[in-house]
């Protein structure tokens, strides 16, 4: 009895000395996927727009688009000491061409993709928890999506019709340099899985989805009739990996999602739309996932103005869409993403 008692005694002991140890903690982890339109040079205001905004929405990871480190200054330096100035601590390192902010000290940092795109990553320790994060902004030429819209995916000029052969759209889709990059991704966070690392990768693909050119869409946002198995979101998904905004809205008619072109106030609608006579409008911008048990998705939001440029002409949204509006000025003619999760530790 007296050993039965002794026993209770040293657990007891244990629990008041370490409060908590053995319960899981929910921690919340959010990533920002951002193109920043040549570092917010072409909208007046919007390096300081840019900013704000990622002050105000204080996410762990922002996966950066369109990093240029313009008259040899280091963007990653300039944004650190910005948010440092309204009170914000990031890491971040030297990249061209795509970017990475991270809340939490970096372990490790590489560029693992450079060819009409880029690719970066990080390692940060998270709470005990390893997280890989990849930021992706890929080849803009042979932009496939417009083919079924009568405009030409190089040169951008209007074609005598649409194109609505589903082999030359693809052959186009494949000219461009997207999918490499995205075996690139695939092949490098084939370790990081195997190290149990938590893996998400935002970007701007300039590549629709498969999973938004379906059935339900075809005759919707000037797809002409087209089901098109969009080659890197195929690629992903076969691997295993979540988009989070399908995951969260799977009605690509409903929840369409839009983040290109946005209704940017603060720019001429000329500058913001490449195909005037078309229904331009797509889902470009994303962040992906590789599930884990210890990994829930609680929300994904495009982040931005709510309307869009349709036919070159500024129109509100209609769909199911939520939106983060901007706090003021919008960097960009994109819109963003965050997505939130809930990891278990």
């Amino acid at each position: 009895m007296m050993k039965c008692f002794n026993a209770a005694l040293l657990i007891i002991i244990a629990l008041l000395a370490f409060p908590g140890k053995g319960k899981a903690e929910d921690i919340r982890l959010s990533v920002l996927q951002l193109n920043i339109w040549q570092e917010g040079t072409m909208v007046p205001g919007g390096y300081d727009a840019i900013v704000n905004e990622i002050a105000a929405i204080d996410p762990d990871f922002v996966t950066l688009s369109e990093v240029r480190n313009y008259n040899n200054t280091r963007l990653c330096d300039r944004l650190l000491a910005a948010l440092a100035g309204k009170g914000k601590k990031y890491y971040s390192f030297f990249s061209q061409g795509s970017g990475l902010l991270s809340r939490y000290p970096i372990a490790d940092s590489a560029v693992i993709f450079s060819d009409n795109g880029e690719i970066c990553k990080l390692v940060a320790n998270v709470h005990g928890r390893e997280v890989a994060v990849y930021s992706a902004h890929l080849d803009y030429l042979n932009y496939a999506v417009y083919l079924p819209r009568g405009y030409d995916g190089v040169t951008w000029k209007k074609m005598p019709a649409p194109c609505t052969n589903l082999d030359t759209i693809m052959a186009s889709n494949l000219a461009s340099k997207r999918d490499e990059g995205i075996a690139a991704f695939i092949k490098a966070a084939e370790q990081d899985i195997r190290e149990k690392r938590l893996v998400f990768l935002g970007g701007d693909f300039n590549e629709a989805s498969h999973l938004d050119w379906t059935v339900a869409t075809k005759d919707l946002f000037d797809h002409h009739g087209m089901v098109v198995p969009w080659t890197c979101s195929t690629m992903l998904l076969a691997k295993g990996y979540k988009d989070s905004y399908r995951v969260r809205y799977p009605s690509p008619e409903k929840n369409p999602g839009f983040t290109f072109p946005a209704d940017n106030k603060a720019v001429e609608v000329k500058k913001l739309a490449w195909a005037p006579d078309a229904d331009e409008r797509e889902r470009i911008d994303y962040i992906y996932f590789f599930p884990d048990k210890k990994l829930s998705l609680q929300k994904s939001t495009v982040v931005g103005p709510s309307g869009s440029i349709v036919r070159n002409r500024r129109e509100d949204d209609s769909s199911n869409d939520k939106f983060l509006l901007p706090t003021g000025t919008w960097s960009t003619d994109h819109k963003g993403l965050l997505s939130i999760f809930k990891m278990s530790i």
